[in-house]
């Protein structure tokens, strides 16, 4: 196989602040650097989350996550630029993870790959509404790398 059809011009990187999101975005920096590759870090704050409560309420809790994630986002860009990526790009939004982040948001910018960290969902939520990392396998249009917590697998394996 041609080496400039192995490399990936643009990846999207999904991040909420979990230990997996973390390894996940210090693999996408790796391969970004190896493929000269802009970079599209990314969090999507899951309004479904936040219908149970009173409105007033939720759009108080809506901006809270909104203020920490964009320092998250911000923190992540700086980590990346002083890894040596170029090209860095941001994105907080709101609404359905699963959508946006499997079609709408790498359509956006024409990501070639999606990197993600595996579920952190417990079996009961899994078996309920389904892993956001297992839909966006099916339904991408692009690559997705899947990266695993190694620390969790370490801690069941014992």
């Amino acid at each position: 196989m041609e080496q400039e059809k192995q490399q990936y011009a643009r990846i999207l990187i999904a991040v909420d602040g979990s230990e997996s999101a973390k390894k996940a975005f210090e693999k996408s920096i790796l391969i970004a650097k190896r493929n000269n590759s802009e970079l599209i870090i990314v969090h999507v704050i899951d309004s479904n989350s936040y219908n149970m409560g009173i409105e007033s309420a939720t759009f108080n809790a809506i901006e809270v996550d909104a203020t920490e994630m964009n320092d998250l986002l911000e923190s992540y860009n700086k980590k990346a630029r002083e890894a040596g990526i170029k090209s860095i790009k941001t994105k907080l939004t709101k609404g359905s993870p699963k959508q946006l982040l499997s079609l709408e948001i790498p359509n956006e910018f024409k990501a070639d790959l999606i990197i993600l960290g595996s579920t952190g969902l417990n079996m009961v939520e899994r078996w309920m509404i389904g892993s956001v990392s297992e839909y966006i396998i099916r339904e991408a249009r692009c690559d997705v790398l899947i990266v695993r917590n190694t620390q969790k697998e370490d801690e069941f394996k014992r």
